[in-house]
């Protein structure tokens, strides 16, 4: 019988080159650029949201809120009015002059009527408010014109915002015009000189193709210190590795003004207020309606006090009993005290019912 021989098993292993120092580096700036690309573009969709919705609550409140507005515009200077009569009509002692005075600077200062102004401006700033859909739309606009501001500031085209890259092409295109200036071979005579320029100037002809302002700032340097310019001083991945790490800084500065934006946006009394409104509207609750209603409780008690002054200055009621204020401005003085006792307790931690 033939003797069987077992033949030697090949060898499966393969030896693999170890990944070098540079090529990990590029490859976790690769994994970086392409998060930071995400991240930008998911902040940037998020503030533009953001701002539209705010520009669109802006529309909505001023459309539909414009009877109520012009309601309370009416009763604010109705009230001005009547009390422009009694000071010119009535006669009153010093006292009761400085009191009625006294009554009428209170309404003031608690906002239940705009501070006294004179009577052109105010008929001016009705008619500005109120006149045509040109100003309509400048009132809308100025209502948000900070949020649009930001928007338009960072609205993204590429990979880069269109500051920071129109910055960054004008510096290559700068550095890249000095060095040519510097070592443009028709810029020398001598034989040996001309060829060292032509190598360096094709150095320098591909760094500005590729956008590697690195490696120009670096020839730059090496001339102004003197030293030998090496147009062979880095080799592909090197360079590969700094134009990559210099867009990645760039990416970050956008993320980081766009985050800073955002941020200032909804801080503002406008982003707060649809911030507000969003919470109410998950709730199944209109904002705008729940707005309006309490604008409209606001014109029922502005209204309670015009009929007020109005009694007073066809002299239904007397001095004293005008001087006593309207029961609503009592309560309403009450509630304004309590709210800042209130407030002062909470900020040092203490709770109080009343």
């Amino acid at each position: 019988m033939a003797r069987r021989t077992s033949s030697p098993s090949p060898v499966t292993g393969t030896t693999t080159l170890a990944l070098s120092s540079l090529h990990i580096r590029i490859e976790a700036l690769e994994k970086e650029h392409q998060w930071l690309l995400k991240q930008i573009k998911r902040k940037q969709k998020e503030l533009n949201n953001f701002v539209e919705q705010m520009r669109s609550f802006a529309t909505d409140i001023f459309h539909r809120g414009t009877p109520s507005f012009q309601k309370l515009a009416a009763l604010d200077e109705e009230i001005h009015r009547l009390f422009d009569e009694i000071f010119a009509t009535r006669k009153f002692g010093k006292q009761t002059k400085k009191n009625v005075e006294g009554i009428y600077r209170n309404l003031q200062m608690m906002g239940i009527i705009s501070p006294k102004r004179d009577r052109d401006d105010s008929d001016t700033e009705l008619d500005e408010l109120f006149e045509t859909d040109e100003q309509t739309d400048e009132q809308e606009n100025e209502f948000f014109g900070s949020a649009q501001n930001s928007r338009e500031q960072h609205q993204q085209d590429s990979e880069f915002t269109p500051t920071s890259k129109s910055d960054e092409s004008r510096k290559i295109r700068n550095t890249f015009l000095r060095l040519a200036e510097i070592f443009h071979p028709d810029k020398v005579t001598d034989d040996e000189t001309q060829m060292r320029h032509t190598e360096i100037m094709k150095e320098i002809n591909k760094a500005y193709q590729e956008g590697d302002l690195a490696r120009l700032l670096e020839i730059e340097r090496q001339h102004q210190a003197g030293e030998s310019v090496d147009s062979n001083s880095e080799d592909d991945l090197t360079r590969k590795c700094n134009r990559l790490e210099q867009e990645t800084e760039f990416l970050k500065t956008q993320y980081e003004t766009i985050k800073r934006e955002l941020r200032l946006v909804k801080n503002t009394p406008e982003g707060m207020i649809v911030a507000d409104c969003r919470k109410v509207a998950k709730e199944g609750i209109d904002p705008i309606d729940q707005m309006l209603e309490q604008v409209e409780s606001e014109i029922e008690v502005i209204a309670n006090i015009r009929d007020f002054v109005k009694d007073f200055r066809e002299q239904k009621i007397t001095i004293k009993e005008f001087l006593c204020g309207p029961p609503l401005m009592k309560q309403m003085s009450q509630e304004v005290v309590e709210d800042l006792l209130e407030q002062m307790l909470e900020d040092l931690g203490v709770k109080i019912v009343f």
